[in-house]
């Protein structure tokens, strides 16, 4: 509300100041299509240039009216510049601050048809008004703003033909109400009149907003003061924003006109000049307002009967305030009424061009008019303080709306087309995904051409629109274009649906099914575009594949643009990040928006799965080609497309899974790369051997036997040892490389010879037992039968060298303790360093094996024969069982030196 009071006040302001300046004497002359004239009265200063009126102050010279309002148009299409001795200085609609910084992604291309500056469509430039009324008190798209995507691109215009008169969408709003009034109260249908009712002190209509609540609650207890008719009637003058006031004249007037009987079948110039009749300024708030009133009725009047060129001279009265409200006396007024009343029977009477039942002249004369008043009217079943919903009454309604069919050539086909038309342009507007389930509905209820009748179908043939098509223009009529502007609208969103429905990929099965709703879209050699609302499944097949195929490509360029421009702060290779943000997508395109694809098109993910595949190919084929070592941007590029490959391996396969079924793919990304990391792999675990050795090595002949702690009686070596060999087994499986028996056996062995260098080098500290000094005496056993004296040999002295001697000192009691918990923590440790090592080859076969078919999972990815499970355990068995050999040797040999 606040921002309507501000928006009266900018209007009030506003022609305050071209009513100074016009009657200040600064300009010389002012022309009005009807002559000069020196009254402002009968100008409409709301639709006048401000900036034509200040040059022509500035000149001096004559103020052109036409002129002006021309120029006000084109103002309100176009972005506003001032210019500057530095540069042009441009009036934004947003906030450049709150805007951000420029969008990264290419713009849309040019709508033949722009929003103006108030963010909705001009009746005189558009087809039909997007949101609603243009900058009323209560315009619909006020401070709209959605987070959602899809709605960053108007509609395409269908092409009507524009209005002659410029009519705004107040004064359509006005109008269809006037026509819907007068077709209820024409009807036979008993209307109200409201003299009775209390008037309001002010005519927001509001107000009546209010008293609809009010009606309802009393509606609940059984207390109704008026028919359900009258109630309809008076919710649909609050949608239609109309007030009190003005509702009471136009009844009054139309009253009086249906109580006629010089008239056969009404039309829309016959209720213009019906409330024309007799109506005075008095009738009136102000005289801004009756003028206004009246020269909408007479623009109104020139769109229905521009075919007359003598309508021109009398509309030119009607619109002269001195001349029409002053100079002519009553009775002129009503002859000029009666001349144009002339004039427009005799069109009415003309028979119908199409052979239609309660056809008119106007149908297809008037058409752009009655259509535009038929959407108001459509309109006016959404709630105005929240667009995205229908009102509780909007069936009823809609049957009173019926009423007005006959006047403005409505029929059953064109008021589903113009209905979802309505509804999908209030789906675009707030992002209310029921709308676009309704509208959804509305265009499959539509009648193909076969089920409408000849004469139907001539008619709906003569409203012809005009679009803009690959460049070329083509001629439409008013159903195939509207339906035509939905189906290029959403086009455009699902062919980058990864984009367009990032934020709410709920709407992405409502707009998908509208699309292939509205089916295939063809155009003649003479640009008549055939349409079949029912398409077959082989025509929405491919029209989905089209739609997942593109998406994928857009997704595509646009993850590699943002990867080229730095916009990923990430130190990567970029083909690494380029795999990761495709795996995301093929992700995305898994969970989300292949579940509902896959009930158009069972082979949408095989689609997409292709072209993520071709798309990734395409760049990494030129960098294994210069692949040569296992280098940190090879392992994450490798580690990266197998990750990729394995998940559209996953996406390709998801509907055979479903199904039970499965069709084989043979990706080549794991085969190609297998073929050039496999000698490299290779490669890169021997280089590993000569380092671990003499990292082992150097622990070995470091340590002095002494315990880690009180805890952990072990020796440090062997904990380094262990240490080392961890990490390499962990580097190796980390690569995430496609690995066979080949290195899987190169790394055992590098195990291998790595503990049992260590044990060679426990077991040489060791001396033989037979340089213990002195030799163990001999043992003597008592028994009962005689023994025969023995003689005592010598003791032999044995003279050790300088290193037996050393190794002695250095086997002492407590560093032999030392030595056999080291050796039996190896025990333990190898057993764990198996089954770690078993545990990662599993999970290596398993990954691989659910990439393949059962019928080729015993292929490996470089197409030879794998091992059996019997030939790797017997692989481990050998190296480990061997080293176990080797560690309880040591602990013999130990325990032999010790005496034990």
């Amino acid at each position: 509300m606040e921002t309507n009071s501000l928006l009266q006040r900018y209007r009030s302001d506003r022609r305050k100041l071209l009513e100074f300046m016009l009657s200040c004497g600064l300009i010389k002359e002012i022309r009005t299509p009807s002559g000069p004239t020196l009254s402002l009265s009968n100008i409409n200063l709301d639709v006048i240039s401000a900036d034509y009126v200040l040059e022509c102050v500035q000149s001096g010279g004559v103020l052109d009216v036409s002129l002006a309002a021309k120029k006000y148009g084109n103002e309100r299409r176009h972005p506003k510049t001032i210019q500057m001795h530095t540069s042009d200085a441009y009036f934004l609609v947003t906030d450049p601050e709150s805007a951000g910084s420029h969008p990264q992604r290419v713009p849309p291309p040019i709508m033949k048809n722009h929003f103006n500056n108030n963010g909705t469509y001009h009746s005189d430039l558009t087809d039909f008004s997007l949101y609603g009324d243009d900058c009323g008190v209560n315009s619909k798209t006020a401070g709209t703003a959605g987070s959602f995507n899809i709605n960053q691109a108007a509609l395409p215009s269908i092409g009507i033909p524009a209005l002659k008169t410029g009519l705004l969408d107040d004064d359509l709003r006005e109008s269809a109400y006037e026509v819907f009034l007068a077709c209820m109260i024409c009807s036979g249908l008993e209307v109200r009149l409201t003299e009775g009712k209390k008037k309001e002190k002010s005519p927001k209509f509001l107000a009546g907003l209010k008293r609809r609540e009010k009606r309802h609650s009393r509606s609940l207890s059984g207390s109704l003061s008026f028919n359900r008719n009258s109630e309809l009637i008076e919710i649909f003058r609050t949608q239609m924003q109309i007030s009190e006031a003005m509702d009471s004249l136009t009844r009054r007037k139309l009253v009086r006109l249906a109580s006629e009987k010089s008239f056969g079948q009404i039309d829309v110039p016959q209720i213009t000049l019906g409330l024309l009749n007799d109506t005075i300024k008095s009738e009136f708030q102000n005289e801004k307002s009756y003028i206004q009133w009246k020269n909408r009725q007479a623009n109104i009047l020139e769109e229905l009967l521009s075919a007359e060129q003598s309508v021109g001279v009398f509309l030119a009265k009607i619109r002269n305030f001195e001349e029409w409200d002053i100079q002519m006396s009553p009775s002129k007024c009503r002859e000029v009424l009666y001349s144009i009343r002339n004039i427009a029977s005799a069109l009415s009477s003309m028979p119908g061009n199409c052979g239609l039942q309660g056809e008119t002249y106007y149908w297809s004369a008037g058409y752009p008019f009655n259509m535009r008043l038929y959407e108001k009217l459509l309109l006016g079943v959404f709630d105005i303080l929240e667009d995205g919903k229908l009102i509780e009454e909007a069936d009823e309604i809609l049957k009173l709306i019926k009423s007005t069919w006959p006047l403005l050539g409505i029929t059953q086909k064109l008021h589903d087309v113009l209905y979802g038309w309505v509804l999908f342009q209030q789906f675009v507007g707030t992002e209310e995904a029921m709308l676009l389930e309704y509208a959804v509905r509305k265009v499959r209820n539509i009648p193909s051409s076969e089920g409408v009748g000849k004469n139907e179908k001539k008619y709906l043939e003569s409203l012809v629109c005009h679009n803009c098509c690959s460049g070329s223009e083509s001629r439409l009529n008013l159903v195939q274009s509207i339906l035509w502007s939905i189906g290029l609208w959403c086009d455009n969103k699902l062919q980058d649906y990864h984009w367009q429905f990032c934020q709410n990929p709920y709407l992405f099965k409502g707009v998908l099914s509208m699309a292939l709703a509205i089916g295939n879209q063809k155009f003649d050699a003479s640009g008549n575009m055939e349409m079949m609302l029912n398409a077959s499944n082989e025509i929405i097949d491919d029209k989905v594949r089209m739609y997942v195929e593109r998406s994928a490509e857009a997704a595509c360029k646009r993850v590699t643009d943002d990867i080229n421009t730095g916009s990923k702060i990430d130190k990567k290779h970029p083909l690494a990040l380029l795999a990761s943000e495709l795996k995301s997508i093929a992700e995305r395109q898994l969970t989300v928006y292949h579940p509902v694809l896959r009930h158009w098109c069972a082979e949408a993910g095989v689609v997409s799965a292709l072209t993520l595949h071709r798309f990734y190919g395409e760049r990494l084929e030129p960098f294994l080609k210069n692949v040569s070592c296992l280098s940190e941007d090879v392992k994450q590029v490798l580690a990266a497309a197998i990750l990729l490959e394995n998940y559209l391996i996953e996406l390709h396969s998801s509907e055979q899974v479903e199904s039970g079924m499965h069709s084989p793919l043979m990706f080549d990304f794991e085969h190609e790369i297998g073929e050039i990391a496999r000698p490299i792999i290779l490669d890169w675990v021997i280089a590993q051997h000569a380092r671990i050795l003499e990292w082992t090595g150097r622990a070995a002949d470091l340590e002095e036997w002494e315990p880690l702690s009180h805890q952990q009686k072990q020796a440090a070596s062997a904990v380094e040892v262990f240490r080392i060999i961890e990490e390499t087994v962990d580097q190796f499986f980390e690569l995430r490389l496609p690995v066979d028996i080949t290195h899987l056996q190169a790394l055992l062995s590098i195990i291998f010879h790595t503990l049992d260098a260590y044990l060679q080098k426990v077991v040489n500290q060791l001396v033989d037992k037979h340089n213990l000094y002195p030799p163990a005496p001999p043992l003597t056993r008592y028994k009962e039968a005689a023994f025969p004296s023995a003689k005592k040999k010598l003791v032999e002295s044995v003279v050790l060298d300088n290193a037996v001697n050393k190794k002695l000192d250095a086997l002492t009691t407590s560093k032999l303790c030392v030595r056999m918990n080291t050796l039996q923590y190896m025990q333990k440790k190898i057993s764990t360093l198996e089954d770690g090592i078993r545990e990662s080859w599993s999970a290596v076969r398993v990954l691989k094996d659910q990439t393949r078919s059962d019928e080729d999972s015993h292929w490996t990815s470089n197409g030879i024969l794998e091992m059996c499970s019997e030939s790797v355990d017997e692989l481990f068995v050998a190296t480990f069982d061997c080293i176990r050999d080797s560690a309880a040797d040591a602990i013999r040999r130990t325990c032999e030196l010790v005496g034990k």
